[in-house]
């Protein structure tokens, strides 16, 4: 830990009587011109009254002695800023200079006092102490040399004032050496406040060092937690897509596996592999949204929308998840147009129809959309056990998991309680109140407020079926492009097991030779089905590229990505290809692929 070096007590005596110095010689200007506004005063009031002979010695005492503190100024202004200062000498000389003026100013009383009349003394009296009091702010810190520059004015002319003898000059005199004491009891208060104040400045000095290197070291502290912070982000982004390969493929796997094996206990097992792999997925895509959103790694991007494209999203993921739960999944006022980032209300919302399906045991689960001024509240109800009340305010709380009521299923119970919180967070960024209103036992409905949007051209709604999900692709042709054995051969494996023909490919270089290669003869593919990242920087959108050159734009296409929040959705509307977050379960994929190829389920 750094700590803060104090100065020494040398130290803060050299640098303070440095400050007294450079004060005073600042001040002399004022003393120079003050002395010959007070020359000018006395020349005004006693030159017809005083003989030459008295008049020109005291004036050319003044002169020697003014032009003398003038060269004292020239000289110390004429200093070296980086040059070893002698500062003791450069006081006294200054102290020097100071006490002459009050020296002359004395003897100025002695010499005039008895020249003039009442209104000349009066005069010469308030020029005289007009200089003592002026010099109260330069002399507060040496309170010996200002004691002795007062007495050398006020002494003179106390007892020239006595010197006349009778009662009333000494009651004058008395009065003098009155103002006199009080005169100096005053620089005493000054100078005890001055010192205060400079106690008080040399502890904000202190304080200012202090506070820099504390500030230096939070800014150090700072950053390396925001490198840290990225490299976390990195980690999990990274940890995420390579974990999630192995886990697509196990799902891959188990499916293909149910299609080849018809035995009852194996089609339990490959359902508890397709529960796990698909609770897995929810983990990795909570812990990397909400180390996404803490980084600052979401940006914000509103657009006008037609909430009719949600829809379709939504329908197209959580049809099937309803349809096998044997609940309801409705949606409602879909000709509303909202004005927000497209993108993070889909995962909101996504979020709370995940959770809305997986708490609902029987009954309906609905997403509406109603109008309410210049505002759209988006909501999503269920008939689900809902929420005490006495737990409502946490359950947007990280890691926080509402505790399991009897009739809750081990499968309800999965995650790490960061859903919730990754709506929060992302309804903050977005600056659209959200709100929970919940009946135990009843209902649970959840509320995003978000700003009414202008109409846009609306997609056409995709038809919703629930039948069995089971599909044939007997006939279809299917070309796979992915760089990994494992989830390739999964896949081939699983796409075969429904009856489909496959051409498997490892990279876009190989598709795009095959491509180039193909004879007229080569059938047209039914369907693409491509990985995002593949090697060497190259991406699935390159391989869509490359094979609708060759076989026409209009080729359905299916993409396959690790990241749960990226910016694909955009490209893929304008490049017509959907997007599938992995591990894909099977029913997922077998949903997308009937609704890209238009079979109705069997």
């Amino acid at each position: 830990m750094t700590h803060a070096r104090m100065p020494s007590s040398g130290e803060s005596s050299d640098s303070s009587l440095a400050d007294e110095v450079r004060i005073a010689f600042d001040y002399m200007p004022a003393q120079l011109a003050g002395n010959l506004a007070g020359i000018g005063v006395i020349l005004m009031i006693f030159w017809a009254d005083t003989p030459k002979s008295v008049m020109l010695p005291w004036l050319s005492a003044f002169a020697v002695m003014w032009l003398a503190r003038l060269w004292l100024l020239q000289r110390f202004h004429r200093l070296s800023p980086l040059a070893a200062i002698d500062w003791p000498r450069w006081r006294l000389g200054w102290n020097v200079g100071t006490l002459t003026s009050g020296a002359l100013w004395g003897a100025t009383s002695w010499v005039f006092y008895l020249r003039g009349e009442s209104a000349q003394q009066i005069a010469l009296i308030i020029t005289v102490y007009t200089f003592c009091i002026a010099a109260v702010p330069v002399l507060a810190t040496q309170p010996r040399v200002f004691l002795l520059f007062s007495a050398l004015c006020f002494v003179p002319m106390a007892a020239r004032m006595a010197s006349v003898g009778n009662e009333d000059s000494y009651r004058l005199a008395g009065i003098l050496m009155l103002i006199f004491s009080l005169t100096t009891l005053l620089a005493r208060n000054y100078r005890q406040a001055l010192q205060r104040a400079l106690e008080l400045k040399s502890q904000a000095d202190q304080l200012l060092a202090q506070l820099r290197i504390e500030k230096r070291a939070a800014d150090a502290a700072r950053h390396e937690a925001e490198v840290a912070n990225r490299a976390k982000t990195q980690f999990f982004t990274a940890a995420s897509h390579d974990l999630r390969q192995p886990l697509h493929a196990m799902g891959l796997f188990a499916e293909a596996l149910r299609q080849k094996n018809h035995d009852v206990e194996v089609a339990h097992l490959v359902n508890s592999i397709n529960e796990s792999v698909d609770a897995l997925e929810g983990l990795f895509s909570e812990l990397l949204d909400i180390t996404r959103i803490d980084s600052g790694g979401v940006e914000v991007i509103p657009q006008h929308f037609a909430i009719a494209d949600l829809y379709r999203k939504l329908r197209l993921h959580f049809e099937p998840l309803a349809f096998e739960k044997g609940i309801a999944l409705r949606f409602r006022g879909a000709q509303h147009v909202a004005h927000a980032d497209p993108l993070l209300v889909e995962r909101i919302v996504r979020n709370l129809v995940s959770n809305a399906i997986r708490y609902t045991l029987d009954g309906t689960v609905l997403v509406g959309c109603r109008r309410s001024g210049d505002r759209l509240m988006l909501q999503v109800w269920d008939t689900g056990p809902g929420i005490a009340e006495n737990e409502q305010a946490r359950v947007f709380e990280e890691f926080y998991q509402v505790a399991p009521g009897a009739r809750t299923e081990p499968h309800q119970r999965k995650g790490l309680g960061l859903g919730l919180a990754i709506v929060k967070r992302l309804a903050g960024l977005m600056a659209a109140p959200i709100r929970l209103n919940s009946r135990t036992g009843k209902r649970t409905v959840f509320t995003l407020e978000l700003p009414l949007g202008k109409r846009v051209p609306q997609a056409l709604p995709v038809p919703s079926g629930k039948g069995r999900l089971d599909i044939t692709l007997t006939g279809r042709l299917i070309i796979v492009v992915e760089d990994e054995p494992a989830v390739r051969a999964g896949l081939e494996a699983l796409l075969k097991g429904w009856g489909a023909t496959i051409v498997g490919f490892d990279s876009v270089a190989s598709c795009s030779a095959w491509a180039r290669a193909a004879d007229t003869m080569i059938v047209k593919p039914d369907l693409l089905i491509v990985d995002y990242r593949l090697e060497h920087g190259a991406n699935g959108v390159d391989a869509l590229a490359s094979l609708r050159a060759r076989f026409g734009e209009g080729v359905p296409a299916i993409v396959i990505t690790g990241s749960t929040m990226s910016a694909l959705d955009l490209e893929a509307q304008q490049k017509n290809f959907h997007l599938l977050i992995k591990p894909v379960v099977p029913n997922k994929l077998r949903a997308m692929i009937a609704f890209k190829l238009g079979v109705k389920p069997a």
